[in-house]
């Protein structure tokens, strides 16, 4: 009966294959990957995102979602699975002088996801 059709299994069991997903990346000149990867975020939230295979970077104003991850794939030889941007604005802050207030710098950072079983070791 071709109502049915002849390929076997659950959607579920097909979804679970062992295809993996990477993002797209950019080819990137030599030298510049450490320009666009600035350092890694060390911050409770970021230690905590890592056990679960999110790894967080100090990125540049102008960097892409494509640059990153061509800058991931060179820096640190693993394939990110997804990249996502957050703007951090510039904060108003409180100083102990005579002046009064500062301004904080905006700032911006990368989350990496990776593929279950990649790691990235800071040394």
């Amino acid at each position: 009966m071709a109502i049915f059709g002849k390929k076997g299994g659950s959607k579920q069991e097909q979804k679970s294959g062992a295809r993996k997903h990477v993002a797209r990346q950019a080819k990137l000149v030599a030298g510049v990957a450490h320009e666009i990867i600035r350092a890694p975020w060390f911050s409770e939230k970021a230690l905590i995102a890592t056990e679960k295979g999110v790894y967080t970077f100090d990125i540049p104003a102008r960097a892409t979602k494509t640059a990153i991850a061509g800058a991931i794939k060179e820096i640190y030889k693993v394939e990110p699975c997804k990249i996502r941007i957050v703007n951090l604005p510039a904060k108003r802050k409180a100083m102990r002088t005579k002046h009064g207030v500062g301004t904080r710098a905006a700032r911006r950072k990368a989350y990496v996801y990776l593929n279950k079983g990649d790691t990235i070791q800071f040394a």
